[in-house]
């Protein structure tokens, strides 16, 4: 079993980084960083560690774990029954990295299936049972309800495991979304290692699907000598780019067959107007049926909205490339981290309330070591409804074709309180926006103006 720990034992002291302000009016005390937790492995060098699924194309999933012992099989075992003799079999790809002075186990990636929707399989990783309790994981479903937590910029801290903690004990769900900065490593490769121990109980039994953040390029002071950007990140969590048809780990989407298509953009790699991930984006919503598909989500680590003073304008630059794709798309919700507290807006395009627009969410309060980010602007602006710097994580319900419940849980310490709660309408089933042309959007605008 592995051990949480809060005592530096392998690594150099960080300097954690504390925003302060006045409370907003609030009652609740927003909580202090808390210390980093070093999860141990104490199994054989044979042993699977770091397990965590994904969502691999129509009815598959990949299985992804390191073992220390480079001659363990990349082989998973699954079956559906309750007997113990496993029915299919699949192999996969495997690879190391070296970064510097370190290197790393052997990573296992291999995809499994064809899978039937909403089914608990059991499994097992290079043929090696890993003790009295067998792994499992349920497939998400292919009719509605579907629940997404998201959990955004997490790391490896004391309010880490309370948002994990809070996650398994709020209730079932389906998969989880992670815009970006997962370990926070940041070149120290063993945390890498210590934060897929930490989250592997919950990440083997359910789907995680990640993009990256700023503290995943890990690009070195010498470059010349340094891995490329991205190395661990790309070796470890590797998402279903080519099932998506895209060129690079950074940016990929995937379907959910109950009627959701889910895309994880890059803010860390090239999006103007030339680059590779626009003409993939485009591409990509292009294909989207809005008719089969009333559900349309977008992840980005820094956001295009912003009413906190840290991070300032990091995601305009995107925004003005990619913004004008998403609202022709009628995307739904765009989720981000990056800024180290919680907000929801009102839905805006080209920084004005529009009805026919994405909600914008920022959602970057997993428990990451810097701390909250505390100081907003004042006076709020219109388009933000809700802000907060508390430690949480975000429930979304596909109730429907139609609707969603949205709920933000803050981390009270040892209890998960609702902060914040909204219902939304899908945008792909609103006649009023399914047509909407270049000469309606002023008008659009206007009316939204008069309803606030």
């Amino acid at each position: 079993m592995a051990i949480w720990s809060s005592a530096p034992r392998m690594f150099a002291a960080i300097c954690f980084v504390t925003f302060w302000a006045q409370s907003s009016g609030l009652d609740y005390v927003r909580p202090p960083p808390r210390p980093i937790l070093y999860t141990s492995h104490n199994g054989s060098e044979a042993h699977p560690q770091q397990i965590h699924i994904s969502v691999a194309g129509k009815d598959h999933m990949r299985i992804s774990w390191v073992t220390e012992d480079k001659s363990v099989p990349s082989l998973v075992e699954y079956r559906r029954s309750a007997r113990r003799k496993y029915e299919a079999s699949a192999t996969g790809e495997h690879t190391s990295y070296r970064f510097f002075f370190y290197t790393s186990g052997k990573i296992h990636h291999v995809k499994i299936g064809p899978l039937l929707p909403n089914t608990v399989y059991y499994y097992r990783c290079g043929g090696i049972d890993i003790g009295e309790e067998e792994l499992s994981f349920k497939t998400p479903p292919d009719t509605f309800p579907v629940e997404l937590v998201v959990a955004g910029d997490l790391g490896q801290t004391e309010w880490t495991a309370s948002t994990l903690a809070h996650i398994q004990k709020i209730g079932d769900y389906d998969l989880l979304l992670l815009p970006g900065d997962l370990s926070y490593a940041d070149n120290q490769q063993p945390l890498w290692d210590t934060f897929g121990r930490m989250v592997s109980p919950l990440s083997r039994s359910r789907p995680w699907m990640v993009t990256e953040g700023n503290h995943e390029i890990e690009k070195a002071l010498i470059p010349i000598i340094a891995p490329p950007a991205f190395t661990s990140y790309n070796a470890r969590w590797l998402m279903p780019f080519r099932e998506s048809g895209s060129t690079s780990n950074l940016y990929y989407s995937f379907q959910l067959d109950a009627g959701a298509h889910i895309i994880m953009l890059a803010s860390y790699a090239d999006f103007d107007k030339n680059s590779a991930q626009y003409r993939w984006l485009q591409n990509d919503l292009d294909n989207v049926d809005r008719s089969k598909t009333p559900w349309l989500i977008v992840l980005i680590h820094a956001p295009w909205y912003n009413t906190n003073l840290a991070h300032q304008g990091e995601g305009e630059s995107m925004r003005k490339a990619m913004e004008e794709l998403l609202y022709r798309a009628r995307v739904d919700i765009v989720f981000a981290g990056h800024v180290h507290a919680y907000e929801r807006f009102t839905r805006v395009y080209d920084n004005e309330p529009n009805h026919c627009a994405p909600v914008h969410i920022t959602i970057g309060d997993g428990g990451n070591r810097e701390g909250l980010a505390m100081l907003y602007k004042t006076p709020p602006s219109p388009l933000s409804l809700f802000r907060e710097a508390s430690f949480g994580h975000g429930r979304l319900k596909l109730v429907n074709q139609t609707h969603a419940h949205w709920t933000w849980h803050r981390n009270n310490d040892h209890n998960s309180v609702v902060g914040d709660e909204v219902w939304l309408e899908s945008l792909g089933e609103q006649g009023a926006c399914k047509d909407l042309d270049d000469k309606l959007v002023g008008s659009v605008i206007f009316e939204a103006r008069e309803e606030l």
